[in-house]
């Protein structure tokens, strides 16, 4: 079981200060947030895509590549990538790169994005976003697994003997999460291919996803992959800690009120009708073990704990108690009430070794003899002997 911190990198003004974090501030202190959770031990950190105010992480590969290089365990991802207005082809390059530079510690959720004004600013109709999502990533799954890819749609121009470089880590690409608020075709898309599906499970009342996460279980068994019980389901959540009750309902109470998307809202009633946690560690530990008893076993759960104009060094103090008083119980009590045989996420160790067994990796080389790549070959070479005669038809 993974659990871990996603976020959407907002600003905005601090109700109980009316100070105003500057964009430089905010990228800074999202890469404080995502240090701290590596130093207290939680498993994933993902950052949104947005392109628009009042949003800063318009480049989740930049910023998680920096994060890279200064964090040593958790494994990074993204909280959405948009494979609607974004190119696949450049989804594939830019991810394969980071997947490099963080030697394997990355993955990715994939989802449609709903912010009406964007789609026009990349070129796109937000009236086609289901068919953009299911083209595009039908032709991103491709191009990470083939070294050559011939290719035709409906949404950009056709591809011919194209190689996408580099070419993913180990010749492994990373493992896709598919995130959804409402949409049954994304829950489908994911089923389809066996990867994963991640439920946003915030800003909505108590289990309004289920009925997107049992679909999805149930497509996946009926692809093959296995029972549904052993589909790859991830779970949003939010939550405030504090170490007695009173304190963090009092602490939280005027970020939430004054909040955009919150105002007008009663914070009481939020808590009683959607997921939302306010509270002690064991109140957090007690809400996130009815999404076990509701949602069934899932492989990762992640918590919004740093926006709401949250000061950073709040946000950082909310890490520590997740990753010391929160994470730890959640561990042992979840694991202690799963089912047999329910797989853990993939990661890319998991993923090469059900790949290659003790083989080693495929490491793709460049053929110096190709001038180009044309021809529907493949213009890489493979550099062991061993992988060509275990694996012929992949070389």
């Amino acid at each position: 079981m993974q659990f871990g911190i996603f976020t959407v990198g907002d600003i905005a003004p601090d109700p109980t200060t009316g100070y105003t974090q500057s964009e430089a501030e905010r990228i800074s202190n999202i890469v404080r947030v995502a240090e701290r959770a590596d130093e207290v031990g939680l498993d994933v950190f993902a950052i949104g895509e947005h392109h628009n105010p009042p949003f800063v992480p318009s480049s989740p590969t930049t910023l998680l590549a920096h994060i890279a290089a200064l964090t040593k365990q958790i494994t990074l991802s993204t909280s959405i990538t948009l494979i609607t207005t974004n190119d696949p082809v450049k989804i594939a390059e830019d991810y394969a790169m980071l997947q490099h530079v963080a030697k394997g510690r990355l993955d990715l959720m994939v989802g449609r994005g709903n912010t009406v004004p964007v789609y026009p600013w990349f070129g796109r109709d937000i009236r086609q976003g289901v068919a953009l999502a299911l083209e595009n990533y039908n032709l991103l799954h491709r191009l990470w697994r083939e070294d050559v890819v011939d290719w035709e749609g409906m949404f950009r121009t056709p591809l011919q003997g194209f190689t996408s470089t580099p070419r993913p880590l180990d010749d492994v690409p990373p493992f896709v999460w598919h995130g959804s608020i409402r949409t049954p075709e994304i829950a489908e898309q994911a089923a389809f291919y066996g990867n994963g599906y991640f439920a946003n499970h915030i800003l909505a009342p108590n289990f309004h996803f289920k009925p997107l996460v049992e679909f999805y279980r149930d497509r996946f068994e009926h692809y093959g992959h296995g029972t549904r019980d052993q589909a790859i389901v991830g779970l949003g959540g939010q939550s405030f800690i504090a170490r007695r009750s009173q304190d963090a309902l009092k602490t939280f109470r005027p970020y939430f009120e004054n909040y955009p998307v919150f105002r007008g809202s009663s914070l009481d009633d939020y808590l009683a009708r959607t997921p939302l946690t306010v509270g002690s560690p064991q109140e957090v530990i007690d809400k996130v073990l009815t999404f076990q008893e509701g949602f069934g076993d899932y492989q990762r759960q992640l918590f919004a704990l740093d926006g709401l104009a949250l000061p950073v060094e709040l946000a950082l103090e909310q890490v520590e108690l997740l990753g010391t008083e929160v994470v730890p119980v959640l561990r042992k009590e979840m694991a202690a009430r799963r089912a047999p045989g329910v797989p853990d996420a993939p990661t890319h160790a998991t993923l090469v070794a059900a790949k290659y067994g003790d083989a080693e990796p495929r490491q793709p080389r460049p053929n110096p003899n190709r001038g180009d790549n044309l021809s529907g070959t493949s213009p890489y070479q493979d550099s062991a002997p061993e992988f060509q005669a275990r694996f012929p038809s992949a070389a």
